[in-house]
């Protein structure tokens, strides 16, 4: 188990050693210096313009290991603009790659502001770091350009080139300040980079289904009226018994059968 170690140790070593031929220059903008997971020494900030910051101490970056929080916790912003210029002679394709969080706001649209470079090259126009990744929350930005035969070429469209990289951060109209987390000069290309992991999808809470069931038509229940006659009980003439009526008929005959015996007899 503790050649293994040894083993990993030394394979991570030239792993940082192969990233820090790549990287021209780093800084930890608004903070001290820092050797992150990749194994890139990033220096103390020097700049003197702007106002250095480190309220993001007080929040949980993600995305990134808890060690290397510190490079998104510390900033420099400043009311209006600040620039970095970084001493690049060589020709050669390189990237500027920019490290952000947004700290301070919840909302989009808050802080928007630009990024120059050389005071010619517009990189990010109306950059919305919490649009981009939330708040709290680690996101890179990688711009390609090219150095050659005094050029400066990003996008292509290029300008002269005197052998100084200038990268202003610039407050757009009302807006809030611009910033910077952390910046680095990588000599190669956007692919030899090392990302940041997924940006962590908000948990949905699911609704609990309701089960339907199909319930059999509701039967017609026979309803029994009790109604109750408006005056006395009448005798119904047709319900009694028609023998009845024989008796008075009777009788006449046998009062006109003398009658007509004695007729006869005249």
């Amino acid at each position: 188990m503790r050649y293994l170690y040894v083993l990993f140790f030394i394979i991570h070593q030239c792993y940082s050693a192969g990233i820090m031929d790549n990287v021209i220059f780093a800084v930890n903008c608004g903070g001290d210096s820092h050797i992150d997971a990749n194994g890139i020494r990033y220096r103390k900030d020097f700049l003197k313009s702007g106002i250095a910051s480190d309220y993001g101490r007080s929040l949980s970056i993600s995305r990134v290991p808890v060690e290397d929080m510190i490079i998104y916790q510390t900033e420099r912003y400043d009311l209006q603009k600040f620039s970095y210029e970084i001493e690049l002679a060589d020709d050669g394709d390189y990237v500027l790659w920019m490290k952000f969080a947004e700290v301070w706001f919840n909302g989009a649209n808050m802080k928007v502001f630009q990024i120059v470079l050389n005071d010619e090259h517009v990189i990010l126009e109306e950059f919305d770091i919490f649009s981009k990744a939330g708040r709290a929350t680690a996101h890179d930005e990688y711009i390609p350009f090219q150095i050659k035969n005094g050029r400066l070429v990003v996008k292509s469209r290029s300008s002269s080139y005197s052998g100084t990289l200038k990268v202003t951060f610039q407050k757009l109209d009302h807006r809030d300040n611009p910033k910077v987390n952390a910046l680095i000069i990588w000599k190669g290309s956007v692919d030899q980079i090392p990302k940041l992991s997924a940006i962590p999808e908000p948990e949905q809470v699911e609704e609990p289904v309701r089960e339907e069931y199909d319930e059999p038509p509701a039967k017609a229940t026979k309803v029994q009226r009790n109604l109750k006659t408006s005056g006395p009980k009448v005798v119904d003439p047709y319900a009694e018994d028609q023998s009845s009526y024989l008796i008075p008929f009777l009788a006449a005959v046998v009062a006109v059968i003398p009658v007509i015996f004695c007729l006869c007899r005249l």
